[in-house]
């Protein structure tokens, strides 16, 4: 089973490290695409502050996610599981799981990332400014980029087992399952229901994300399809809803009631 997450926006800077290699990175058939990445986006926060700011969408008083960006060739690194922070990393915990769970976690985890494709929770990265739905000069749409590249890194990571795909919308856009693989892809969707209504609450549905993938590194099941995966989420106590195969896949509602 391959459990992909999408990054987050928020990422602790490593205060000390070697810097990034690449080559060194999990999934090496990416190092040239990620390379390219990196260049265009060094090159941009290099030249222009102000345009690459615009081209960032970052505000007049964040100009030093900028000049962290000029300098990523450079900067420090740390493991990916400690760069990327946010709700549903704050819930999921990498740093407080069992050996167990950490182990499987190696394996059975990987991050889409805007620079650097996929990635899984021990390659070790530099904190970085860039969202799934920039257009980098030189390079062009970052999803359009990595569409060309991802299929072959995700068949590896999944191999013959489930993929559970937890992405946002902008990430999932870099990757989509062809025919031979959505019957082994499960997408998840986390509603809240309130006196008869269901919606879908952007903090709730991240932060329930990040309890799921940590419950199922604990529990160390290991299910091979959609519903064998439905099966595992009831009997760790959540109530779901599976949907009808799709060309994305089988979707499942994870339904609950308090937030």
């Amino acid at each position: 089973m391959l459990i992909l997450l999408p990054p987050s926006e928020g990422k602790t800077a490593a205060r000390r490290g070697a810097p990034v290699a690449l080559d060194a990175l999990s999934s090496a058939a990416l190092t040239e695409a990620r390379s390219r990445v990196l260049d265009a986006l060094v090159g941009l926060c290099s030249s222009d502050e102000e345009r690459a700011a615009e081209v960032l969408g970052l505000g007049p008083t964040q100009l030093e996610l900028v000049r962290r960006n000029a300098g990523l060739r450079t900067a420090p690194t740390a493991r990916a599981d400690r760069v990327y922070t946010g709700v549903l990393y704050d819930a999921l915990g990498f740093d407080t799981l069992t050996t167990a769970a950490k182990r499987r976690s190696a394996t059975r985890v990987a991050v889409t990332s805007a620079l650097f494709g996929l990635l899984s929770p021990g390659d070790r990265v530099p904190a970085y400014r860039l969202s799934g739905d920039a257009t980098l000069p030189g390079l062009g749409t970052v999803a359009g980029h990595w569409r060309e590249h991802l299929d072959p890194a995700v068949r590896e990571a999944v191999g013959s087992g489930l993929l559970v795909d937890l992405r946002s919308g902008t990430y999932a856009a870099f990757w989509r399952p062809a025919p031979d693989l959505a019957r082994r892809v499960s997408t998840v969707r986390v509603l809240h229901e309130h006196e008869g209504t269901r919606k879908v609450v952007s903090h709730f549905n991240k932060a329930t994300k990040g309890r799921i993938v940590r419950a199922i590194l604990e529990d160390g099941g290991n299910p091979r399809t959609p519903a064998a995966f439905a099966d595992l989420l009831r009997d760790l106590g959540w109530k779901v809803e599976e949907g009808d195969p799709t060309a994305q896949g089988t979707r499942l509602d994870v339904v609950a009631a308090e937030l």
